[in-house]
């Protein structure tokens, strides 16, 4: 008697799209269910281990390098693979989303690379999943234009010698994806999103000269790394093509990441490609990793937390080192402006701001780094190219000169700052206006001139949390509490009424985006992602 056939995945509760055939092919989603198969236990196994560290880190108050795994830190001999030709020369990478005309502006945008992002700067819409993809291989095929209904303004992909590669970002282990489910169990979103790219596309790039590359977001351990590791040698034996074809950079934006860069280096050396330095996350997951110990970790506004602080530079130049020991790019952080098209003064002080934080990047040692928006594409790279020259990178500077002690990375109290009321006031207002942009499907967000996304949400509603349970007194004597948040909440909301006008108000989210932010920022029980509850809002 043969074996039944496997099940198949069912779309669940959602309104068909055009073309979505092309992306939800048979074949493509019997790859999916058995990426689900094989690799959805480990990854609940490996999300419930994450609240066992959060434990144990509440327990502590502390991390240190892991003493299991110090054999691998201090053999020198391994290094990661070789980078691949179209990911050896990385000095500047263009962020966005992957609706249609973000993906021609950043494939045109003259960055080296492009971050093609289903994650922070994607609302997780049913829309924006499968048409995302659909956009991208529509690029591929070169079959992508877009007029704007507006302007009236037509876009259209440069020659291919011009166009930026690309590196896909999936969305984070801990998000379902409530539309594709196998025997009524939702398939986690990153192998959805990673597999429908993979499959599809990974025979196509190669043809193109390049490959299936990914950023892989929100890693919390090097055996999440040693997962993705698997994920790669299966999908690569799957569809048939040589081992070592995919290529993966690491986002260390957790805090215990940060403690295992080697690590997890090690667990992908032959698909590693590098690792990127965030901040917003980064900040998030200290707070979210040390709530509970005390006054030392109380972080002061997030715009007063830069790339120089001294637990914020431990790590920006371990990072570096880490990568260059093993053969790996190191890649800078975000420059969020947006150019404003009506202030000349703003543009000047803040290019001035993005140009000393580039250099200082390409003067540590990174390979490249990240920018949000075209207009600063040519000033990330003047930077690097003053002190790459023609050569691709820098991984031969080693920085053997960095030393980095377990306790350099966690001490927040070096920092000569305070959470100010002006501060609580910023997060509410850039708290509300994201969430309730993200509610409709919205993931990059332009608020006050900077370009934000789920990250800058996170942060923000982690500090709010964070003041009123460390009861802050704030400069003006006012001290932290819910009501304080309240109060400052129904303020930012009603002048969001006066600024838009009552019809656009009431057309949007913004009491749901209120109501949410205001529930993440006082639940004792501090949620563990704001887009948990904000998908089961999401429609």
């Amino acid at each position: 008697m043969s074996a039944p056939a496997p099940s198949t995945l069912a779309i669940v509760d959602a309104e068909p799209l055009p073309r979505q055939e092309e992306v939800l092919t048979d074949a493509a989603l019997a790859f999916v269910a058995e990426l689900h198969r094989q690799f959805t236990p480990r990854r609940n196994e490996l999300l419930a281990r994450r609240g066992e560290r959060r434990a144990e880190i509440a327990r502590t108050s502390t991390l240190d390098f892991l003493p299991e795994t110090a054999a691998v830190r201090a053999d020198d001999s391994w290094k990661v693979a070789p980078a691949p030709a179209a990911l050896n020369d990385r000095r500047v990478e263009i962020t966005g989303p992957t609706d249609r005309k973000m993906t021609i502006n950043a494939l045109n945008s003259g960055a080296k690379v492009w971050l093609a992002d289903f994650e922070d700067a994607s609302a997780p819409t049913w829309e924006n999943v499968v048409l995302g993809q659909l956009n991208l291989t529509d690029a591929y095929e070169r079959r992508i234009d877009f007029s704007d209904p507006r302007s009236g303004k037509s876009y259209a992909l440069k020659s291919a010698d011009e166009l930026a590669t690309v590196v896909m970002r999936p969305r984070g282990w801990h998000l379902e994806e409530r539309h594709l489910q196998l025997d009524g169990v939702s398939v986690p979103g990153a192998l959805v999103d990673f597999g429908l790219y993979f499959f599809h596309n990974a025979q196509r790039l190669i043809d193109l000269g390049k490959g299936p590359y990914f950023y892989l977001p929100k890693t919390e351990s090097h055996l999440e790394a040693r997962l993705w590791n698997d994920i790669f040698v299966f999908a690569q034996d799957y569809v048939g093509i040589p081992q070592g074809t995919v290529r993966a950079t690491v986002l260390i934006e957790t805090i215990t990441a940060a403690y295992e860069m080697e690590e997890i280096l090690y667990e992908l050396r032959d698909h590693a490609a590098g690792l990127n330095a965030g901040r917003w996350d980064y900040l998030f997951s200290i707070v979210k990793n040390f709530r509970d110990g005390g006054a030392k970790f109380v972080l002061p506004d997030r715009n007063a937390v830069t790339m120089t602080a001294p637990f914020m530079r431990a790590y920006t130049e371990l990072l570096v080192r880490t990568c260059h020991k093993r053969g790996a790019h190191a890649i800078g952080g975000m420059a969020a402006f947006i150019p404003s098209r009506r202030d000349a003064e703003v543009n000047k002080v803040a290019f001035e701001k993005v140009k000393a934080d580039k250099d200082r990047e390409a003067n540590d040692g990174f390979d490249g780094s990240w920018v949000a928006h075209p207009d600063l594409v040519p000033i990330a790279l003047a930077s690097f190219d003053a002190v790459l020259g023609e050569k691709p990178n820098q991984k031969d500077r080693l920085r053997e000169d960095v030393s980095v002690a377990p306790g350099d990375l966690i001490a927040i109290d070096t920092l000569d700052a305070s959470p100010t009321y002006d501060g609580l006031r910023n997060a509410v207002a850039v708290g509300i206006r994201y969430i309730e942009a993200w509610l409709r499907g919205l993931g990059a967000v332009a608020i006050f001139n900077l370009m934000e996304d789920a990250a800058t949400a996170e942060i923000s509603r982690s500090q709010i949390w964070q003041w009123i349970n460390a009861d802050v007194v704030f400069e003006n004597g006012e001290h932290a509490t819910a009501d304080l948040a309240r109060k400052v909440a129904a303020e930012e909301l009603a002048a969001i009424r006066e600024e838009i006008g009552e019809e656009i108000f009431t057309a949007g989210k913004w009491q749901q985006a209120h109501d949410l932010l205001l529930q993440v920022s006082l639940d004792q029980d501090y949620a563990d992602f704001l887009t948990l509850p904000a998908y089961e809002q999401l429609r």
